[in-house]
């Protein structure tokens, strides 16, 4: 019985190793980097389901069997899922990649060339498949980011029928596609939401931004590395060993297959990258252009706290006691094609006033919200008015702008009571003004920030 157990043990292990099938193999490791527990090493092969993991210096470049290219930058967790490839019959190929946390990029080898519809690259939270493609993902365990250097991808939440076990694209209603000619452009989805939202790339949230790409990264065949703007280079991805490379990379650049085959340490020297053109890195993002407000009025008895006019800066709306600004530094605000976003109030300051004695009163807010679309390019916003006797909803519905700037001129529309003018930040804040009637002799007016 022993003896059966033993040899049942044995089987059961021996499957095990036949079904970890050889996924790819390093060829280029620095700082801190590890498969499974141990440190990666320069020449070692990575097998299916292996985790692969790096620290705030680490990288590592797997070539794929069908000589693709999965790049690990710092702060990343990830692993080959699944590997298989049928080179006669491409049907019967299946390839899965998954992006745990931090920030990776996949280009697409042979046999996802020849099996599209069997290739998936999952998040947390998002199903990624492509159309013969290079592109960079960011995702932590609630949103996911996507860019394309290119090709082209289409990307869907983990929602109705697609599903983190399903192989190959999610492709319905509420996927969406990103192709390498929308330059500058991402695709993000968050945890839950029905269809990816498109968002300009030259923001802070970008991939390429979290983590940038080693200036030696290879260049993507439309002419784009990890980083925008370098040139078309088609890489080598054998690890080459000549004297040109070392002095690029450095005197402490080591070959760790001669050096240190075993590499028991934790860190990793620099090892010798694929021979690519040293390309400098992209420059810093813009700033985005920041939304600020001030009371420009004396209010009672309390002196302004603004003027009319702030200096580098562009006054988007004005109402009875405040003033708002958006800066003119900084990336403009460039609206997304579709998807929607909701915002909670985080400040505001108001004051009623009696149409007929002119007194003014401060009054608080509550319960306030803000709901974008833009699909439709429509806005919808409320909140409750607290005047220490009473309180009264207000509500306000209008149009964005392809800029970001809200307008809305529906204070008696039976369904509104609110005047409205301001504008988004980012996708992450808004700010407006608002008049309105809380009755036939009062009314209100003030400011209201909102954050997500």
């Amino acid at each position: 019985m022993i003896r059966q157990s033993i040899l049942l043990a044995g089987a059961m292990l021996a499957a095990q190793a036949a079904q970890a099938a050889e996924a790819g193999k390093i060829i280029f490791v620095a700082g801190n980097a590890q498969v499974l527990d141990k440190p990666a090493v320069l020449g070692a092969m990575v097998n299916e389901g292996e985790l692969l993991s790096t620290g705030a210096d680490g990288y590592v470049y797997v070539k794929t069997v069908d000589n693709g290219l999965f790049i690990l930058r710092p702060n990343t967790k990830a692993r080959i899922a699944s590997y298989h490839v049928d080179a006669k019959n491409p049907a019967n190929t299946r390839i899965k990649l998954e992006l745990l946390s931090g920030v990776a990029r996949s280009q697409s080898g042979e046999a996802v060339k020849l099996a599209r519809q069997n290739f998936r690259f999952n998040t947390p939270v998002a199903a990624i498949g492509v159309r013969g493609t290079d592109f960079t993902v960011f995702t932590d365990q609630d949103t996911s980011r996507v860019a394309v250097i290119s090709g082209g991808i289409t990307i869907s939440g983990f929602v109705g029928g697609c599903r983190p076990e399903g192989s190959g694209p999610c492709e319905g209603n509420t996927s969406r596609e990103l192709t390498a000619a929308q330059k500058g452009q991402l695709l993000q989805v968050q945890r839950g939401q029905a269809a990816p939202q498109l968002m300009q790339g030259n923001s802070l949230l970008a991939p390429d931004t979290v983590a940038p790409p080693r200036s030696d990264e290879p260049a993507g065949k439309g002419g784009n590395s990890g980083a925008p703007g370098t040139s078309s280079t088609e890489p080598s991805l054998d690890v080459k060993k000549n004297l040109a490379l070392q002095n690029k990379i450095g005197p402490n650049a080591v070959d760790e297959s001669k050096t240190n085959p075993g590499n028991t340490g934790g860190t990793n020297p620099v090892s010798p990258p694929p021979v690519v053109d040293v390309q400098p890195l992209p420059p810093p993002a813009l700033p985005v252009r920041e939304i600020s407000w001030g009371r420009w009025a004396t209010v009672l008895g309390e002196a302004p706290t603004s003027g009319i006019e702030k200096a580098g800066a562009d006054r988007i709306a004005m109402n009875e006691y405040f003033v708002l600004f958006r800066s003119r530094e900084g990336a403009a605000f460039v609206a997304p094609e579709r998807g929607s976003l909701t915002f909670g109030m985080s400040d505001s300051a108001a004051y009623m006033k009696d149409v007929g004695t002119q007194e003014k009163l401060p009054v608080t807010l509550a319960n306030g919200y803000l709901q974008v679309n833009f699909d439709t390019s429509n806005f919808a916003t409320g909140f409750d008015v607290n005047t220490g006797t009473g309180s009264y909803a207000m509500a306000g519905v209008g149009k964005v702008g392809k800029d970001g700037l809200l307008g809305a001129q529906s204070k008696y529309l039976p369904s509104a009571n609110l005047n409205i003018s301001g504008a988004l930040t980012n996708m992450n804040s808004a700010a407006y003004l608002f008049q309105g009637s809380l009755d036939e002799r009062r009314s209100v007016s003030g400011i209201a920030e909102f954050k997500r």
